[in-house]
């Protein structure tokens, strides 16, 4: 692409802010109060009825646009080949959940129907997601322990081990349910920013490396119980190294069989997307072809193989959550919330981008809230959405949730009708199934060098999420993640790349002096540019940093010279101070102690009213009477990446200025943000000394102005004579 050179020359009058607004008349909007937002939020009309209704039934407004001849048929393929995959997900995402198989259908089925009339989104497939499955089986397995004692529930009397678990799994996600529809109702849809991308990779990543150690058992036809809470993933490795030689061989060689077929299949389907109508149903073959087999050849008697067994026919009344589930596993529905909204927002996000039309967050949180809370009634456990399902929706041309409607009710037919059909099925085939499935999840590892080379704290975020997931487990990792991730916030902020800058010859550009081989800096001026926002914790570090770029500390030099005034005024009140036309004749001094004298005095302004002279600093003074050298005359701050300032920073700011005008360094701020100057003028920052003059629109501006004023401009200036402004 060719660089664009073209000249333009503006020429203006120097402007400070005061000036600015005296040339330009600003127009001073009225900010509505609190009051006034809570009432236009009351107001009601028919306008904002009809509004209301169109955003909670966001059914209305795709319904209206629906094109029939162009996308019913789309709709009902997809819904056709997405309901395969949901059926095998939710058998398998059930074991994870550490449930019956058939449960997972219960999954597929009922917050699809709350969700085809509340959800935003077209394209995603509502129903089991691994990831969740996992979160829910660690609560599960920790409540009802296999082969241990079910914690002492007065819910769980009379209830079979199986039917306390769904109990613990349909009260554990009626409660995440309730988390959702309640930050939907609050309007916080927006909490979901605060997991970034290199976070969720790394969280979803070591909830891969999770799922594949939870599912060694099936494949390999072991016997170990689940275990929860930190390193709960150690003990499980070790149980299963512990039991290797016990490993079922039929099991194994049928999965590796399975996975190998699986994967090459799936391959295909990505290599000739564009040539297949819809992508070949592979897990719903090898399943038929496994029951089959296994029907056959009777593999549970013969080789010992675990079957799903039997599966639930129809569906149950609805049940009543348990308020002991939700005392004891309320922190763990939190996160399982959180994570299922992020997951099924960022998937929704994708194809509403990729399809042109919008989603809510908000709206977003509402239908999975409510879909959840419906779903566990009826003893399913919790829906978001899995990428690979969503992926076939919408490949096989889904237009609508039509599709997704259509899904849930093949789950529906299977549960009725066909159920009996999958109960030879082996577990280790849905184990197969589980684990080939994570294969993106576990590629995510790839991001790990790519973001080392190009920022290394976002590395630093997503190993440590992915670390702390893995061994803490799911929900004390994701605290974990974001423990990191607002650390490296607060650290970027708190120690930003401030940077001193200088001009580029022929231009009133200004860039830092350290990244250009030919850029000209005036002497007497500095130019500090604080990148970030000013706060209590890092108004000490910007401090440090203009006293970097000042080469002095002001506070010490102020000090210094309040005590070379006092001992100076005594010389000459005593006469013992002989003065010359080149100044201060030589003569020693000795300085009295005044370590017990009061600082504060030295802290104030330089007052030279007595003596008969004027003293220059950087001149020779009497005897042994040191004051450290200021070699600027001006200094310049650049807050155009300053956002905002507290209270704090406003006190350690002020502070600073005065200390720097008290040993005469001149003191321009430049770029600063309207609201930041309005907070100025309304927290009395301006007094005798910082006063409004000193705040100028550009660099350019102060630059020109401080050299005018020192008397630069006399000579053949490197700014003044080689640009026009």
């Amino acid at each position: 692409m060719a660089t664009l050179r073209k000249d333009y020359v503006v020429a203006r009058r120097v402007y400070s802010e005061d000036s600015f607004d005296e040339d330009h008349e600003k127009v001073y909007r009225v900010h509505k109060t609190i009051l006034d937002h809570v009432r236009g939020y009351l107001t009601c009309d028919s306008k904002r009825v009809k509004n209301t209704a169109l955003s909670f039934l966001p059914i209305i407004g795709w319904m209206k646009i629906y094109r029939i001849k162009e996308w019913l048929l789309g709709d009902v393929v997809s819904g056709i080949s997405t309901g395969l995959v949901a059926i095998m997900q939710g058998l398998a995402f059930a074991m994870l959940a550490s449930l019956p198989p058939s449960y997972g259908l219960y999954a597929a089925f009922f917050p699809m129907l709350i969700y085809f009339f509340l959800g935003t989104s077209r394209h995603i497939s509502v129903g089991p997601f691994p990831v969740l499955s996992l979160m829910v089986g660690s609560v599960v397995d920790r409540l009802v322990p296999v082969g241990g004692s079910p914690a002492n529930f007065t819910s769980f009397e009379g209830l079979e081990p199986d039917e306390q678990r769904v109990l613990v799994a349909s009260s554990v996600t009626f409660l995440m349910g309730i988390f959702q529809l309640a930050m939907g109702l609050l309007q916080v849809g927006f909490i979901v920013v605060y997991l970034s991308d290199t976070l969720v990779s790394g969280f979803t990543t070591a909830a891969a490396i999770q799922i594949l150690v939870s599912q060694l058992k099936f494949v390999l036809g072991l016997v170990v119980p689940g275990y929860s809470g930190p390193f709960a993933i150690i003990r499980t490795l070790e149980n299963i190294f512990g039991q290797i030689t016990s490993t079922n061989i039929c099991d194994l060689v049928m999965s590796i069989l399975i996975m190998v077929v699986v994967f090459i299949v799936k391959e295909l389907n990505d290599r000739y997307r564009a040539k297949l109508p819809v992508p070949i149903p592979i897990e719903v073959m090898v399943t038929v072809v496994a029951c089959g087999v296994s029907y056959a050849c009777n593999f549970e008697e013969r080789y010992g193989i675990d079957v799903v067994g039997n599966m639930t026919s129809g569906y149950q009344p609805p049940i009543t959550p348990s308020v002991e589930v939700w005392q004891d596993s309320a922190v763990d529905a939190f996160p399982i919330a959180i994570v299922g909204f992020a997951v099924a927002f960022s998937v929704a996000k994708v194809y509403a981008i990729k399809h042109d039309y919008t989603i809510d967050g908000n709206q977003e949180l509402i239908a999975f809230g409510v879909s959840n809370i419906f779903g566990a009634s009826f003893k399913a456990f919790a829906a978001s959405t899995a990428l690979s399902r969503t992926a076939v929706q919408e490949s096989s041309g889904g237009k609508t949730q039509i599709a997704g409607l259509l899904s849930a009710m093949m789950a529906m037919i299977v549960t009725v009708a066909l159920g009996f059909l999958l109960e030879p099925l082996p577990r280790s085939v849905l184990g197969a199934l589980v684990i080939i499935n994570l294969k993106g999840m576990l590629m995510q590892f790839r991001e790990i060098p790519y973001l080392w080379r190009r920022d290394k704290t976002e590395c630093v975020v997503w190993v440590g999420t992915c670390l702390g997931a893995t061994l803490l487990g799911l929900d004390i990792g994701l605290a974990v993640g974001l423990g990191v991730e607002l650390l490296t916030v607060v650290f970027r902020i708190q120690f930003p790349m401030c940077s001193v800058l200088a001009n580029l010859p022929g231009t009133d550009l200004y860039r830092n002096r350290k990244d250009y081989l030919h850029i000209l800096e005036p002497n007497g001026v500095k130019i500090l540019k604080m990148p970030s926002p000013i706060f209590f914790a890092n108004i000490e570090f910007f401090r440090e940093k203009l006293e970097q770029a000042i080469g002095c500390n002001p506070l010490r030099v102020l000090r210094k010279r309040n005590k070379a005034i006092r001992q100076i005024k005594k010389l000459v009140k005593n006469n013992e101070i002989p003065i010359t036309e080149k100044g201060f004749g030589g003569f020693l001094y000795q300085t009295n102690d005044e370590s017990d004298m009061n600082m504060e005095e030295f802290d104030r302004p330089i007052d030279q009213k007595d003596l008969p002279f004027q003293i220059n600093w950087n001149a020779d003074l009497p005897g042994n009477i040191s004051v450290p050298r200021v070699d600027i005359h001006s200094l310049i701050l650049d807050f155009s990446a300053v956002s905002f300032l507290d209270i704090s920073a406003l006190k350690g700011l002020k502070t600073t200025l005065k200390e720097l005008i008290r040993i005469d360094v001149d003191v321009y701020i430049v770029s600063c943000d309207v609201n930041i100057l309005e907070k100025l003028h309304s927290c009395m920052f301006f007094d005798d000394e910082i006063q409004s003059s000193m705040f100028f629109v550009t660099i350019h501006d102060a630059m020109l102005h401080a050299l005018e004023k020192h008397g630069r401009n006399k000579h053949k200036g490197w700014v003044m004579s080689q640009s026009r402004l």
